[in-house]
């Protein structure tokens, strides 16, 4: 998620379910953004480019 490594596991008395609660969608756009990168990297250079195949 581009944390630092016990942002939210380290906090003391937190439970997993509390930790998965305080995280949120926090991963939702670095996801979308590695997806649209692999489906660019899969289209070739062109579709980077917002040309036509």
């Amino acid at each position: 998620m581009g944390l630092p490594a016990g942002w939210v596991t380290d906090v003391p008395g937190l439970s997993r379910t509390a930790q998965l609660k305080a995280l949120g969608n926090g991963v939702v756009p670095q996801q979308a953004a590695a997806a649209l990168r692999h489906l660019a990297a899969r289209q070739g250079p062109d579709a980077r480019l917002g040309r036509a195949a």
